[in-house]
């Protein structure tokens, strides 16, 4: 096993939390690589498809979902600020057992991630589809390789404020285009009404809908890759280099709760951008298919609404709206890469394979494996070519990697947390309704097999 070495511990920077909510704005970050991350083939189709089958009445659950998750994010990000710690390191050194030396935690993840390898390999094929749809002349295929191999490229030189200023400039773009698609809705005869909006904010959820609300929370909303990569996107971005060490002092106490405040502001900004659009996504479905009974199956979905938009707004609008669904796709393919080029390095640092803590070794880790995992995924679309069947397959790993995740963070608050930075009563709350609900669903989901 790899020691316990901080990846900060090579760095120095301390520096007081800025105390302007001004101050605070210009040291977000990590949110944006983790909304880029999110809003993926979940948001596009899934989302969509519960919008067409439940109509207006589960909206409501889609933007709790996406609130109520955030609080296990938060108690990632805070163990990563005052620990210094990654996420591999944090998770072997919980209590528990351990094979070989290396905490359970990591073995379960390291035996998800073939169905997960699958689930990347779909969105390499739905980032394909959606460029063939757009430029029929250019084969799937070859389209599939051009979109692995841009990737690579783009994430292979492991700069932090690359993947950074990439996921800003795709978030910026899908959401303008998902948002203006929604506006222009309106002008049609799909235009949504108030009535329809307060149908869905009533909080009523009728029995027929149950399994829908059930799926729409476990498909929306932070998920446990992106909670596990939080930790990695907040230490790069400076927050733990900036509170330094643990020291039981007033003056560490104030500097970790200060950059803590600065980190659930990056938290928040990064939910209310996934929140929107998702919440478009389902409102297009709801307005646009509830009432015919269109329920189009996968990457079907796409080519569905951009008919319809066809039909609606003009020729233009199908254009319009695929590139709204390029940026959703490819913007997960980049923060993937970014992503698990540094949790697996992670990973195979604490197993003992390499020294991730050194800064060179992790630099050359990051770049080979920012090569080899769209390799790997676009040769799994090519081979298997079922693209929806695979991004289903990673969503059920995702769910078991969710309770994972839950039990992780509930060690993290009431193990390991420091007595001078226990939170508020109402983010014990919000803490208890996050672990609540994944518990909830994942019975529900266990007694409906």
């Amino acid at each position: 096993m790899q020691s316990e070495v901080p990846v900060t511990s090579i760095q120095t920077g301390i520096r007081p939390a800025p105390t302007t909510f001004s101050g605070q704005l210009r040291h977000l970050g990590p949110g944006f690589i983790l909304s880029a991350a999110i809003v993926g083939s979940g948001e596009l189709i899934a989302t969509t498809a519960l919008g067409a089958k439940a109509g207006f009445v589960t909206f409501w659950v889609i933007l709790v979902s996406c609130f109520v998750k955030v609080a296990l994010q938060l108690e990632f990000g805070k163990n990563a600020i005052y620990t210094g710690l990654t996420t591999m390191q944090s998770l072997n050194r919980l209590a528990g057992w351990r094979i070989g030396g290396i905490h359970s935690t990591i073995w379960i993840w390291l035996s998800l991630q073939t169905l997960k390898l699958l689930q990347m390999g779909g969105i390499v094929g739905g980032v394909a589809l959606v460029l063939h749809m757009a430029m029929p002349a250019i084969s799937v295929n070859v389209w599939a390789v051009l979109s692995a191999a841009s990737a690579a490229i783009l994430v292979f030189g492991g700069r932090y404020g690359w993947v950074e200023k990439g996921s800003l400039v795709m978030i910026i773009l899908f959401t303008a285009m998902i948002l203006l698609s929604l506006l222009l809705l309106q002008y049609t005869t799909y235009a949504i009404t108030g009535d329809q909006l307060a149908e869905g904010l009533t909080f009523r959820l009728p029995p027929a809908a149950v399994g829908v609300a059930i799926g729409a929370f476990g498909i929306t909303g932070v998920g446990g890759d992106e909670i596990m990569y939080y930790n990695y996107w907040c230490i790069e971005k400076g927050y733990a280099r900036y509170t330094g060490p643990y020291e039981d002092t007033p003056v560490w106490t104030e500097r970790a709760k200060g950059w803590i405040r600065v980190m659930t502001l990056d938290a928040l900004c990064s939910m209310v951008v996934y929140t929107t659009v998702t919440a478009a996504f389902y409102l297009l479905g709801a307005s646009l298919l509830h009432e015919s009974g269109q329920v189009p199956d996968g990457y079907a979905m796409v080519e569905t609404l951009s008919r319809l938009f066809t039909v609606t707004l003009g020729p233009g609008a199908k254009i319009m709206f695929l590139i709204g669904a390029f940026f959703v796709l490819y913007s997960t393919l980049f923060t993937a890469t970014a992503s698990w080029a540094r949790i697996f390095g992670d990973a195979f640092g604490q197993i003992g394979w390499m020294a991730y803590h050194d800064e060179v070794t992790r630099k050359k880790t990051i770049a080979t494996l920012a090569w080899a995992f769209p390799a790997v995924w676009c040769l799994l679309f090519l081979f298997i070519k079922l693209p929806v069947l695979m991004i289903l397959l990673g969503g059920a790993a995702t769910s078991v990697l969710l309770l994972v995740v839950a039990w992780a963070a509930w060690q993290f608050r009431y193990r390991q947390l420091p007595a001078n930075l226990n939170p508020s009563f109402g983010y014990n709350l919000w803490f208890w309704a996050s672990l609540t609900a994944i518990l909830a669903v994942s019975i529900y989901g266990a007694c409906s097999l």
